[in-house]
């Protein structure tokens, strides 16, 4: 059994996709992943997951959610060490002084990141990076003041990426840990 991470876009952002954070830990289970544990009330699930690659984790997540739910939401799945690469890679992180203005955009499975460097060019004052895994925004003014992260919460990027502020990641992180 390997630690694994499910993200979902979406999931109780305003008042669409509601899904009690209860269901959603019995429905990981119900698919035989075990000691299965959320965060907060975002669609954010750190469990236990057998052999299988996480791409096919993810699709069985996303269809039981459909099926079960009645929810769409692209689903994204890391193992811990994915994540652990993720922050390491941040470019960053000596600068973040209140992790709720740093975004964390992780990729979905075989999503192009070329779009995401084009945003870099768009938005040549804001602090961006893309990595291997994630893409990294410092909003020193606050989330909702940057036109760069409206822009990567938007639609044209819901199928490449899901995002974290900092502080989510890291209790992620530290979930998956334990």
């Amino acid at each position: 059994m390997t630690t694994q991470i499910a993200l979902f876009r979406g999931i109780n952002v305003g008042k669409a996709k509601r899904i009690a954070m209860a269901e959603l830990k019995a429905l990981i289970e119900e698919l035989g992943f075990a000691n299965a544990r959320t965060l907060l009330n975002s669609g954010n699930v750190v469990f236990e997951g057998g052999k299988g690659a996480t791409t096919t984790h993810a699709k069985r997540i996303a269809a039981a959610l459909h099926e079960r739910l009645g929810v769409d939401a692209n689903t994204l799945v890391l193992t811990a060490k994915e994540l652990d690469a993720a922050i390491a890679e941040n470019p960053f992180a000596a600068r973040i002084d209140d992790p709720s203005r740093f975004l964390v955009g992780f990729l979905m499975a075989g999503a192009d990141p070329k779009p995401l460097d084009a945003l870099r060019r768009e938005f040549p004052n804001e602090d961006f990076a893309v990595g291997a895994r994630a893409c990294y925004l410092w909003c020193p003014n606050g989330i909702s003041k940057s036109d760069l992260a409206e822009a990567l919460i938007g639609p044209k990027h819901r199928d490449r990426v899901t995002t974290r502020n900092w502080a989510t990641t890291l209790k992620l992180r530290e979930m998956a840990s334990a």
